[in-house]
């Protein structure tokens, strides 16, 4: 009998999105893989199956505990050999679906970047705390991607066993044309040859905090134009704010954007606003590109950048701080590129051909160790 892994997460843009590659290693080592995810069901590369579950955002709603029930028959008719679950949503209904079952499989949580710390208000952390805590026996193996939320993790005993993972690997190699096509990309957006071009892919959300870089755009000299990839539901409410304080010319929102090599490629400085990151693809994948970066001062981004010699960071939240920080990379060529020549080397170790057979090496560890039944 082939052996079945169960990979599930609230949406299933965010297995497509970073785990692809290991559905297919399973796959090729003749596993059946199985994906259950909140929303519509639809089809997964290298999935045999996909279940759609009931998931809202809404911590208790009655509807999660319904996925949870459908997700407890599954793992009892299926016989799994290991239950791997992202995001935190997802993961804790998991967890609380193999709660109490005898005979379990084993259970991989990988942690994307906990969605609380010294910022979130104290009911909301206590309530995200208690609910790791309370699942915590059943994750026979936590993997954490950036050092706050390692220690945190071992702080709490959240996991049986708690490993540090370079993030999930980035295909860098899909990047390796984006210069060859940003100059042409450029000029298309009708950008000046003397422009400084800032860039931030992301989801415009509360939690990425464009409206920093936007409102520290004012801050910044008239040739600086800001590119904000992306799509999310404070989209309109951005394009709005650099209306209101007349960035509107400098200012562009292409939309979501599939391929991101060009855009990287344009570029002349990646910036993030971020609130917190578990390991963000967008400043790694701007680092491959040699671009400098200058980021907000949170976790995950600390884990990528050393101020002053791979890039700059500056406190969250703070506009003119985050001005203050991206003008020297404006005024000074040299500090430009010796971040630039710095960056690429920082990131080697997050390449997708690097991390993924030690992650797999590591699941597959995971699927050999029997719980105990309690």
């Amino acid at each position: 009998m082939r052996r079945r892994v169960l990979f599930t997460a609230s949406t299933f843009s965010h297995i497509r999105n970073f785990h692809l590659p290991y559905l297919n290693a399973f796959r090729e080592l003749g596993w059946e893989v199985h994906v259950a995810c909140g929303g519509v069901g639809e089809p997964v590369p290298y999935a045999d199956r996909t279940v759609s579950l009931p998931l809202q955002k809404r911590m208790w709603a009655l509807s999660n505990f319904k996925a949870a029930h459908t997700l407890r028959d599954m793992i009892r008719a299926e016989g799994y050999s290991l239950i791997s679950t992202h995001t935190s949503l997802a993961a804790f209904f998991t967890r609380l679906a193999v709660k109490g079952l005898a005979g379990r499989p084993p259970v991989v949580n990988m942690v994307h970047g906990y969605l609380f710390d010294e910022r979130t208000p104290a009911l909301k952390r206590a309530v995200l705390l208690m609910a790791e805590r309370l699942t915590a026996v059943e994750t026979d193996l936590l993997m954490t991607m950036n050092r706050w939320d390692c220690e945190l993790a071992k702080r709490y005993s959240l996991g049986r066993e708690i490993v540090e993972i370079p993030g999930v690997g980035v295909d860098f190699s899909r990047l390796d044309r984006g210069r060859e096509e940003g100059g042409a990309l450029r000029k298309g957006l009708g950008i000046p040859e003397d422009a400084v071009v800032l860039i931030y892919p992301a989801e415009f959300s509360k939690r990425k905090s464009q409206a920093v870089l936007i409102q520290a755009m004012v801050k910044l000299p008239e040739r600086t134009v800001l590119v904000l990839p992306g799509e999310g539901a404070l989209w309109e409410r951005c394009r709005a704010l650099a209306d209101s304080l007349g960035l509107r010319d400098r200012l562009i929102f292409p939309g979501y954007v599939r391929e991101m090599a060009p855009w990287y490629g344009m570029a002349d400085i990646a910036v993030s606003s971020s609130r917190s990151e578990g390991l963000p693809f967008n400043v790694m994948e701007a680092m491959y590109c040699g671009l400098p970066a200058a980021a907000s001062a949170v976790k995950g981004h600390v884990d990528l950048i050393c101020h002053g010699e791979t890039g700059l960071l500056y406190p969250y939240g703070d506009a003119e701080a985050c001005a203050a920080v991206i003008q020297p990379l404006i005024d000074d060529a040299g500090l430009r590129n010796r971040l630039s020549a710095a960056a690429p080397k920082n990131v080697e170790n997050r390449a997708l051909s690097y991390v993924l057979p030690k992650v797999m090496e590591l699941y597959l560890r995971a699927a050999d160790w029997k719980p105990s039944i309690r």
